[in-house]
């Protein structure tokens, strides 16, 4: 079974790959990049369409390959990572006789012994494991703080299918590197070896446990954050035994307004809570779908209804490094405060830019997209007239070509979190205004900023003595080529566009010599010369080869 999964994935980006090979290499060497362009979105949607049909047969770590590519929106098109952003972690339930085994096997009796009931019927089927809505015995020690709790137990043999699956991908991963707009953006093996170890730690509840300890930790003195305890006596690694909250899942506004909550408020404070975690604590819940945030309603009091947000699923967190944390920290002050400098300062921190980007472009870029957007609420954004994005093309249509930004390893996680905290809070309030939120809280972080402020001088001035340094070694190398007669002058405009035309009348001469051959071959056959036609068309797929090699 394992070998028949290996060989399957194989073959499904096999064979994705040798169809983008032809319709967007082959068919523009040809002269035919009109034909190749005008195909590529419904091709994009359709590859998207297939892979969404292959990880929901196959499960496992399909899925969240999927959930992991949806979030890659600076290297894969919006086609596919529109299609795969809404693929859920839901397959059909595994037998409970097969739950059964390992639920015992890892906590060492019988269920009737650990549990007072066990309803047999998961409430949630995903790709790792299921869960099981139970009850303590009176006897357990944690029976009378959470008699009601949940059981998440592992699927059966998902140790080995995570390590099929990821061979494969390893071996995808080395095809896929050699395409030259991926390998400028992305390290596809540092990223495969972040996807390995989210992967790896999700599939230890012990560690996720340990989260959600951490998070709980980071939340005490919140009284508006709710996080389930974890009962350790019924957790091991495979099984994950945890105070059973309820609430109104998050999606469901009707419910919400029915309990007299504002649906605004909830979208406000959601995203202040994960200000928190992002920007003061390093540590965030990765995974904010709608299956993993509640609203908890207390009893009215008067007019007013106290509730509770509440975080459950702790197996996908991130931890930023200091670097990033600093990085991420000076983006958002920068947004915040509408400084460009500053935010492209940040840039630099977090290793977003391709090496040579124009960041005296950039900076000019960011502060026509503050005066022309900043404080617009999201549905206003979404529905900007077409020429304002013809004119920022027109002032900045060199930017956007070259789109010089790449997504370090250590920030997929959180790209990913925001991308869908932004989509759940413009769900729960359709006039939400980020700015709103963002503004006040950049202000108080550039206000405790004034200590650590001196960290970024300081690194500022590292940076112009490592370029002092430097000075007299480019000049006496400038020196020497100028005595050499070697000196170049390189206008890359010019440069480019002369290569353009090159290619443009290189590929021509080529599509005219491979339609002769295939056109002599086709009049051949016509006439009934079947030998001179096959030599013909064989000459021209020779030609087409021969092409492809040496360009």
């Amino acid at each position: 079974m394992l070998r028949r999964r290996y060989l399957r994935i194989l073959w499904f980006f096999g064979l994705t790959i040798l169809d983008e090979i032809f319709w967007d290499i082959t068919l523009p060497h040809l002269g035919l990049r009109k034909l190749s362009l005008s195909t590529r979105e419904r091709r994009m949607r359709s590859i998207a369409r297939r892979f969404r049909k292959l990880a929901v047969q196959m499960g496992g770590v399909m899925i969240k390959v999927g959930q992991f590519l949806s979030a890659r929106i600076d290297v894969l098109p919006h086609e596919i990572t529109a299609e795969l952003s809404g693929l859920q972690d839901e397959v059909a339930p595994a037998p409970f006789e097969q739950i059964r085994r390992i639920l015992e096997s890892e906590l060492g009796s019988r269920i009737e012994e650990k549990f007072a009931s066990f309803d047999t019927t998961p409430i949630a089927a995903a790709s790792i494991g299921q869960v099981y809505s139970t009850k303590l015995l009176s006897t357990a020690e944690e029976a009378s703080s959470c008699p009601q709790v949940v059981v998440k137990v592992q699927r059966p043999h998902i140790q080995e299918i995570v390590d099929t699956d990821l061979s494969a991908l390893r071996i995808v991963g080395r095809w896929v590197e050699r395409y030259g707009p991926i390998q400028k953006r992305a390290n596809v093996p540092r990223l495969l070896e972040e996807f390995s170890r989210s992967l790896y730690e999700e599939i230890d509840y012990l560690n996720e446990g340990e989260n959600a300890e951490r998070f709980a930790e980071n939340f005490k003195d919140d009284p508006e954050v709710r996080v389930p305890h974890v009962v350790w006596s019924h957790t091991t690694r495979r099984v994950l035994t945890l105070e059973d909250v309820g609430g109104i899942k998050i999606t469901d506004y009707a419910s919400i307004e029915a309990a007299g909550i504002d649906r605004a408020e909830v979208a406000s404070r959601l995203l202040n809570t994960y200000f928190k975690q992002i920007f003061e604590d390093a540590f965030f819940h990765a995974d904010p779908h709608p299956g993993n945030l509640f609203v908890e309603v207390g009893e009215a009091q008067g007019e007013t209804h106290p509730w509770k947000l509440v975080f459950v699923d702790f197996g996908m967190t991130g931890s930023l490094p200091e670097n990033t944390f600093r990085g991420v920290r000076e983006m958002l002050m920068g947004v915040g405060t509408q400084d460009a400098h500053r935010l492209i300062q940040s840039y630099q921190l977090l290793d977003l830019l391709l090496p040579g980007a124009d960041t005296d472009l950039l900076e000019r870029a960011s502060k026509r997209v503050f005066e022309r957007f900043w404080g617009k609420p999201t549905r206003e954004l979404v529905e900007l007239h077409p020429s304002d994005a013809r004119e920022f093309l027109a002032d900045f249509g060199d930017l956007i070509y070259e789109m010089p930004f790449q997504v370090p390893e250590n920030l997929i996680l959180l790209g990913r979190c925001v991308s869908i905290l932004s989509g759940m809070c413009s769900g729960l309030d359709p006039n939400f205004n980020f700015w709103i939120i963002l503004a006040p809280y950049a202000q108080k972080l550039v206000e405790s900023e004034n200590g650590n402020r001196w960290q970024m001088v300081l690194d500022e001035l590292g940076i112009w003595v490592q370029k002092l340094v430097a000075l007299p070694a480019r000049a006496d190398a400038l020196m020497n080529r100028l005595e050499q007669g070697k000196l170049e002058v390189r206008v890359p405009a010019l440069s480019q566009e002369l290569q353009r035309l090159e290619r443009s009348q290189r590929r021509t001469t080529l599509a005219v010599v491979f339609a002769a051959f295939l056109l002599g071959g086709v009049q051949f056959y016509l006439g009934g010369m079947t030998l001179l036609a096959a030599g013909f068309g064989g000459a021209a797929v020779l030609f087409l080869i021969l092409t492809l090699l040496t360009h």
